[in-house]
């Protein structure tokens, strides 16, 4: 069963979420303060993480930049119905997704799902991952662990978050091409082409700010993005 953690202020919410997802295969932890939050999560590996953006000791946004320093664990921020700045802030702090309160539990339910499909996708473990082994993807100075997971740049790291990792190597995959709108948003996002792309432009925007001058990813205006580096790929 996968380990989630809400950290909501309200405990009717953590009942109800903790009685569904139990019925879907998840355990829920629930912690209604933003502190207690941070700490449950340095002591437990959770699969994923359900983070209110209103919360009584800390705002949700500062809980979300405690987790992402050390840590890339999926984050579902839940916001409030309009507030489209707390979506934008958290998006570009480093959140996967947004849901607006109050959601059906079965959006929820989806949501959570395509964030973990697509995070364990790499990070298979066991005696089998030999048989899959994924080639590196190399340009410019600009290698991509497609294993591991991790990007480098001048052989350092960049702090990527799940979603962010999928996106550029789903992107790298194509290089020179371009990847159509709805292909991410189905393939790295999880989302269908009924959902506003709005989640795709701010990962794409955050990917770009990290990326810098090293990775140049080119806006297809009715299409898509493409990725275009100098120096030549090469997969190894």
């Amino acid at each position: 069963m996968n380990d989630l953690l809400l950290i909501d202020d309200d405990p009717e919410i953590g009942e109800l979420l903790t009685s569904y997802l139990q019925g879907e295969g998840f355990v829920l932890d629930s912690v209604y303060r933003g502190e207690v939050g941070i700490k449950a999560a340095e002591k437990k590996s959770y699969e994923l993480i359900l983070l209110d953006v209103m919360l009584p000791d800390m705002s949700g946004f500062n809980v979300l930049s405690a987790l992402r320093t050390n840590s890339n664990v999926p984050v579902v921020m839940l916001t409030g119905r309009g507030e489209e700045i707390d979506r934008v802030v958290g998006l570009e702090m480093g959140a996967d997704d947004y849901i607006a309160k109050p959601f059906p539990l079965r959006e929820l339910l989806a949501r959570i799902r395509a964030v973990l499909r697509r995070y364990e996708g790499g990070h298979a473990e066991g005696p089998s991952i030999k048989m899959h082994m994924k080639k590196n993807i190399e340009f410019g100075n600009v290698v991509i662990n497609r294993n591991t997971r991790v990007l480098q740049v001048d052989n350092e790291p960049v702090h990527l978050t799940s979603t962010e990792y999928d996106l550029i190597e789903q992107l790298a995959i194509n290089m020179g091409a371009v990847v159509e709108r709805n292909a991410l948003m189905e393939g790295a996002l999880g989302r269908g082409v009924e959902f506003d792309d709005y989640v795709l432009n701010v990962h794409m925007s955050n990917l770009r700010k990290k990326l810098g001058e090293q990775v140049s990813i080119k806006t297809i205006r009715g299409r898509g993005y493409l990725l275009a580096a100098s120096g030549r790929a090469s997969v190894s």
